[in-house]
């Protein structure tokens, strides 16, 4: 090879990681970003329930709101939607049943998981009159589950889209943009639906990626010093 090229070969691998350091650097940064946000969540999840804000502030709510506990009041319509789901109690559905509020708007609340057998509405039918629960912010899951798209017209749901279950069920006036996971009710363990299944969880992986990149910013720099020795061994020209 000669000697320009081998420059070149030197330079690249230097680049090369420095590259890989930055990616380190960055990785560094996105872990304590997911750190940050880990422990926001859990402080939401062992905070006390909030009253549900009222509608008019509704389309505000966001990322910084999943997940927080909030206490609800109002009647089940009698209508429902199931929405396949795999809990730790196996395959089955979630049912998803619209909650009129005292004025009048609706929230879509996961009322818990159903297996197979249980799908049938009266096996699991929601309570009549005025209910009080507390549940989990979440936000809506449009468009489907992986390689599955909704489809609204054969009644089959893969996601909890709260403005395609609420439109496909008729569900008038104001309805939130988010839907609600039921917590689990002490006093009925073994009821159907079964509420308190939410699973919260956050791949933090940024650890490893960031040693990976390190390791590999370590290895192109002793590549380039190795270039770098082998460059000045040799005989000038």
């Amino acid at each position: 090879m000669a000697r320009a090229g081998r420059v070149a070969l030197i330079v690249a691998t230097a680049l090369a990681s420095v590259g890989f350091l930055s990616l380190a650097a960055w990785q560094v940064q996105r872990l304590g970003w997911k750190q940050d946000l880990i422990a926001r969540v859990e402080q939401r999840l062992r905070a006390e329930p909030v009253v549900l804000p009222p509608a008019p502030s509704w389309a505000s709510l966001g990322k910084d709101d999943e997940y927080r506990r909030i206490r609800l009041q109002g009647r089940f319509e009698r209508r429902e939607t199931l929405v396949q789901a795999t809990t730790e109690l196996g395959g089955g559905f979630w049912v998803l049943a619209p909650l009129r509020l005292d004025d009048g708007s609706a929230v879509l609340v996961n009322r818990g998981f159903v297996p197979p057998e249980q799908r049938a509405p009266e096996r699991h039918a929601a309570p009549e009159g005025l209910v009080q629960l507390t549940g989990l912010v979440r936000l809506t899951e449009p468009g489907g589950g992986p390689l599955r798209a909704n489809a609204p017209a054969e009644g089959r749901w893969y996601s909890r889209d709260v403005a395609g279950i609420t439109t496909s069920m008729g569900v008038a006036g104001t309805v939130a943009p988010f839907f609600v996971d039921e917590s689990a009710d002490p006093a009925q363990p073994q009821r159907w639906p079964r509420p308190g299944l939410t699973v919260v969880h956050f791949n933090n992986n940024h650890a490893v990626y960031a040693a990976t990149w390190l390791a590999l910013a370590a290895m192109a720099a002793a590549a380039a010093g190795f270039l770098v020795r082998e460059e000045r061994r040799r005989p000038s020209p």
